[in-house]
């Protein structure tokens, strides 16, 4: 059916390519400068001949995917007499006299060769698109399927016209994008990378997933402010902005809980929010300062309920997402985040790992000889953060299995309810996978007094210099007093749950990134 042999692989390097030196930043960029004139070049002709480089729209009727879908397995030299119209974006191209060939990309990364000869569209149009048609234009084509003397599932263009034209070259397809490169302009890493394209997939069903799992609890979704005047609900350092409409200062939240709190208050029962939440904290492999969150509560239940209910969420988003609760990370390592999952206390764990008895009472000389003499610095007034700090030196590290670490001290949980049988902890637990915390969940503090009482020492601390301690909120103190019924609230960051269930780290999580 063509008249050469058409490529098996769009994008493999010959056997013939010289082996040359890397260029240098300055020599790339002066290529690059170049490709961009000959294709502004190229623009301006095609306008001067009176062809369209970006028109409004096309009269597409199939798309890739579904060409290939329909078309498994046909021998060589075949002509289906099925006709298509479907659009893609060059990433091959091969010239000869009278047949070019391109390969087209969708937008999911399939591709599907189309094959231009003179005896179809004819000299003009055959000149045209050797002229005009560059690597990284979109291409509109019309045709029939057919195959290859090779086997190739190929479209026999009878027209053919510029999508868009692509003004600045695609990266080298054969080599790997920088790192930098794959967060600051992300829309290459989608183009050229397959696990670019496959973790936004990977996010989409995992949230799809979260929302299915919600409806079937009865809970409802719900969206709270995101510019606040008092941030609250989390113990972090927020982002400052001025309202000039209200000429005040304003907040972007920290978390969604004191609103969400509000709506249980009101009689939403089992709700929930995801959203965007802002830290004016540190960046690494785990935080960004940007992130998307999940917050739920649950009238009359509590933090075992939230634990139940966090697993059911997550083994429903691994099997939405990899088909099992097995997943497969990026580095080809196998999770398992089925079955039962552990539930550890804190206090219990880490006085058998230091080999000394650890509680609540445990006096703050202790607590600082002991970091002392594992090399921790800790500078904190609160003994509970001493015993968090010192949890994770001795434990963290080992956990493999999914596992809720329970039942924290209470000076450090301002938000949460005291243990209704151990004193000096709260009903709190923090989920850790891959050894990092993943969410985390209280059986919530509803006593406005009690409330009160906590808001007041973390104002006091914020008097002292804490730049994370909360402020004393009357707008949610008189919410409480209207009566808040017992209730489990559980919060957990989507960004580390695709981490959990791919393996990669946050930027590469999160589609678009605050970079600097």
């Amino acid at each position: 059916m063509s008249e050469t042999p058409a490529p098996e692989s769009a994008t493999a390097p010959t056997a013939a390519e010289p082996i040359t030196a890397e260029p240098t930043a300055a020599e790339q960029a002066a290529e690059i400068a170049e490709q961009k004139q000959v294709r502004l070049d190229k623009r301006q002709r095609m306008l001067d001949l009176g062809l369209d480089a970006y028109p409004v729209g096309l009269a597409v009727t199939d798309t890739i995917p579904a060409v290939r879908a329909r078309h498994p397995e046909l021998a060589p030299d075949t002509a289906t007499g099925e006709r298509v119209a479907l659009a893609g974006r060059v990433v091959f191209s091969r010239v000869t006299g009278k047949l070019c060939f391109a390969t087209l990309q969708s937008g999911e990364g399939e591709r599907l060769q189309v094959m231009v000869s003179l005896a179809e569209v004819g000299q003009e149009s055959l000149d045209r698109w050797k002229e005009f048609v560059d690597l990284g234009d979109h291409v509109f084509v019309e045709g029939e399927v057919i195959t290859s003397r090779r086997g190739e599932l190929s479209i026999m263009v009878s027209a053919w016209s510029i999508a868009a034209k692509a003004i600045l070259p695609l990266p080298n397809l054969h080599n790997e994008l920088g790192d930098e490169t794959r967060v600051r302009q992300r829309y290459l890493d989608l183009i050229v990378r397959e696990q670019a394209r496959t973790t936004v997939r990977a996010r989409a069903a995992a949230v799809a997933s979260l929302r299915a799992t919600f409806a079937e609890h009865g809970y409802l979704e719900v969206e709270t402010p995101m510019l606040q005047t008092m941030h609250g609900g989390a113990s972090a350092r927020p982002f400052t902005t001025h309202s000039n409409a209200f000429d005040t200062e304003l907040f972007l939240r920290i978390a969604p809980e004191l609103f969400l709190k509000r709506a249980v208050v009101g009689g939403i029962e089992r709700v929930f929010e995801i959203n965007r939440n802002f830290r004016n904290e540190g960046a690494d492999s785990t935080h960004s300062p940007e992130f998307a969150m999940l917050e739920a509560y649950q009238a009359y239940g509590d933090y075992h309920q939230m634990a139940d209910l966090t697993q059911e969420m997550i083994q429903n988003a691994a099997v939405a997402v990899a088909g099992s609760h097995v997943v497969t990370w990026a580095d080809g390592t196998e999770y398992d985040l089925g079955g039962q999952w552990d539930r550890l206390s804190m206090y219990d764990s880490l006085s058998a790992a230091a080999g000394v008895e650890i509680t609540p009472e445990t006096p703050m000389s202790e607590l600082k000889k002991l970091a002392d003499a594992v090399d921790i610095e800790i500078d904190h007034p609160l003994p509970g953060k001493y015993v968090e700090e010192l949890w994770e030196h001795f434990i963290k590290g080992d956990l493999v299995r999914p596992t809720f670490v329970m039942d924290f001290p209470l000076d450090t949980s301002p938000l949460v309810r005291e243990h209704r049988s151990l004193p000096g902890r709260v009903e709190k637990w923090d989920l850790y996978i891959r050894g990092f915390e993943l969410a985390t969940a209280y059986s919530e503090l509803v006593d406005p007094v009690v409330q009160r009482e906590r808001f007041v020492a973390q104002a006091t601390l914020a008097a002292g210099g804490d730049p994370e301690a909360m402020r004393l909120d009357e707008a949610f103190l008189t919410a409480l007093e209207h009566g808040m019924p017992p209730s489990g609230g559980m919060g957990m960051g989507i960004d580390r749950l695709l981490m959990a269930l791919t393996g990669l780290g946050i930027r590469e999580t999160i589609l678009f990134p605050l970079v600097k």
